[in-house]
């Protein structure tokens, strides 16, 4: 009797147990995790049942495993953002995907954003029939990137009962991630104030930010009609940090223009972020003093620039003209020196001009424009070729080059025939000064392309301008001597010693025509087959693609823009980058060199060049875990620089 009491109450106290057992599990409010390896799935609910609700309020819940990252709404320049077809869902009328606040991913230009780690995209499912059960079957669609991208397809699968809408355990995640969704209400603390089109024909979008209290670090998330592309943002704050502008270069596939298009932009600061759509208004001029003084500075730099031109290595072969010039003027006098310099300035600053025109030109007609890109073209590096031969041959004494009939009637009727026992005439320093500035063009002296830089991102009067500059710059010395005629006294009379310097200056033109020779021999195609020198350091070919997974890798990449008619370039590998500690860190693999040889066109090359306002060579560039978006380098390398960019873009931010 007692053994049959004991089992009625353990059986009792069993049945008690499972029955709250069951209690405390409740519904479920998440559907089974999706395991796709590198990331798993799955839907969650606010709620632990339908209740009386026309709507509810859902999420699609993503665990990403290390670096794999997933997209917002708008990618960026690649990736799409997660989708789910809702077909054999029973009882939903609707669902929309909203997307929290996302994180830049910015490597090598590329603009990426999306989420790591883990992300909730809330969901609002609008329910068909109200206090009834709503079964989901959803067929997600995703991309995930690391080194790789991978898609993700999953089936996902959710029963949600009729009952009472208590909150459940996923709740408060949900809330988490909607609380970060941007929105445009008032009170976030940030406000988009003005969005505007830059530029004839616009080229860059600018965005004005407003906030409540002091910004720290700003950041912005474009978006805009299909086809318009956006590059890097520059960021401007204002001095009591309340004010921010955005500038984006921006692009549109069809040449669309900029203006008058909707653009919706995101804001953070911190834990403040908002959005706002608006219409893209064309910039207003700046204010004429405004616009005047940033001028002026330019306008120095290419001053600047220029004049560091004479120093710079590609005018070395240019040097002989110079010396041969100057020493047919000893003991001449002080009008035909005069006249001879300030006619070789004239050749330069005209031939400047030239070349302000016919990059004018190019971008008028959509073309890429580059500092040096002449020398990209076989036809004229054959022309210059056979030039320099020609002035060699004059130096040995082969034969002489007679100036056209027109110019030196001109120069008779000047009173300038007498010029010829002393050295060329007035026409002959003319043409000199043009074919210095045609040999200095393979260089970029530093400041010279901050001034080139902006003056083809302006109009034609800006582009003439500083181009014309520039001219002046590297005209200075002979203008000095054409000021100051006196200063030739100090050179040694013209002799014999003349004969023997005309045959070494001879020789750096043949020098300078072998190099334009094997330049040209490259473009053709001829060495396509040989084999390459033998070096301590393997460079990788540029890729903008491997250079984004060698950086999201955590590896410092070292980039050289180099090509074989720069002779700037070769100067920076023979000091810098072939030898020393630089060359060591390369060898050893500890930095990853990668080369991009622009002595041929090459868009890719010319667009990667812009993305940093550049349009001339050599350009350096280094990449790493500290630097994404890389640090440019100036034109003339120090190992000193380099290592100490090399390690501020190794470190994590």
């Amino acid at each position: 009797m007692r053994w049959k009491t004991f089992f009625k109450g353990a059986a009792a106290g069993l049945a008690l147990v499972l029955v709250a057992g069951k209690a405390d599990a409740g519904p479920s409010s998440a559907s089974p995790w999706v395991d796709l390896d590198i990331a798993k799935v799955r839907l969650v609910a606010a709620a632990v049942a339908t209740g009386n609700r026309e709507s509810l309020p859902l999420g699609l819940q993503v665990q990403l495993k290390k670096d794999w990252k997933i997209y917002w709404r708008s990618p960026g320049d690649a990736g799409f953002p997660p989708r789910i077809d809702w077909t054999g869902s029973d009882n939903l009328k609707a669902a929309s995907m909203r997307f929290p606040l996302p994180q830049r991913f910015s490597i090598l230009g590329f603009e990426s954003f999306g989420y790591g780690d883990e992300v909730i995209y809330p969901i609002t499912a609008t329910l068909a029939k109200i206090a009834a059960p709503l079964s989901l079957r959803g067929k997600l669609s995703a991309l995930v990137c690391s080194d790789i991208c991978v898609p993700l397809d999953a089936d996902l699968r959710f029963d949600l009962p009729a009952g009472l809408a208590q909150p459940s355990a996923e709740a408060q995640a949900i809330n988490r991630f909607q609380a970060r969704v941007p929105s445009d209400r008032p009170g976030t603390g940030l406000s988009v104030t003005k969005i505007e089109a830059v530029g004839q024909p616009a080229k860059f979008i600018r965005v004005s930010v407003q906030a409540a209290q002091a910004m720290t670090a700003p950041e912005i998330f474009p978006e805009g009609p299909p086809g318009v592309g956006f590059g890097v943002p520059e960021t401007r704050l204002a001095a009591d940090r309340l004010s921010a502008m955005f500038t984006l270069p921006a692009g549109a596939v069809d040449g669309q223009p900029l203006d008058g298009a909707r653009y919706t932009m995101t804001v953070a600061d911190g834990d403040r972020f908002s959005e706002r759509t608006l219409i893209a208004e064309a910039a207003a001029a700046l204010p004429t003093n405004v616009a005047i003084s940033g001028l002026v500075v330019i306008l120095g730099f290419a001053l600047l620039g220029g004049l560091i031109l004479n120093l710079m290595p590609c005018v070395l072969p240019v040097l002989s003209m110079k010396l041969m010039t100057v020493a047919h003027y000893g003991g001449a006098a002080s009008a035909e020196i005069r006249r001879g310099f300030l006619a070789s300035a004239a050749g330069i600053i005209c031939s400047f001009l030239l070349l302000a025109v016919g990059a004018l030109s190019l971008k008028i007609a959509g073309l890429s424009v580059g500092w040096g890109m002449q020398f990209q073209q076989p036809i004229f590096l054959l022309i210059m070729i056979v030039i320099i031969l020609g002035f060699a041959a004059n130096l040995w004494g082969w034969f002489e080059i007679p100036l056209p009939r027109f110019i030196a009637d001109a120069g008779s009727r000047l009173g300038t025939a007498k010029v010829a026992r002393t050295g060329p005439g007035t026409g002959g320093h003319f043409l000199a000064g043009m074919f210095a500035t045609l040999l200095a063009t393979p260089c970029s002296a530093p400041f010279l392309g901050t001034a080139i830089g902006f003056a083809l991102a302006r109009g034609p009067a800006e582009i003439l301008a500083v181009f014309a500059v520039m001219g002046i710059g590297l005209a200075l010395p002979y203008l000095l001597i054409a000021a100051a005629p006196g200063l030739v006294s100090w050179l040694p009379k013209p002799g014999a010693w003349m004969l023997q310097l005309k045959k070494v200056l001879a020789l750096a033109l043949l020098a300078t025509a072998l190099w334009l020779a094997s330049v040209m021999w490259t473009q053709t195609g001829f060495s396509r087959h040989a084999a390459p020198a033998a070096t301590a350091v393997k460079w990788q070919q540029f890729d903008q693609a491997d250079l984004a997974a060698l950086v999201a890798a955590g590896q410092v990449v070292l980039v050289d823009v180099t090509a074989d008619w720069c002779l700037t370039c070769k100067v920076n590998k023979a000091l810098v980058l072939d030898q020393g500690p630089v060359n060591a860190l390369l060898g050893a693999g500890e930095v990853i060199g990668m080369r991009a040889d622009w002595t041929n066109p090459d868009p890719v090359i010319a667009g990667y060049l812009a993305s940093f306002g550049r349009y001339g060579i050599p350009f350096n560039a280094v990449y790493g875990p500290g630097a994404v978006s890389g640090i440019a380098l100036p034109e003339l390398l120090s190992a000193d620089r380099v290592l100490a960019e090399i390690a501020a873009a190794g470190r994590k931010k």
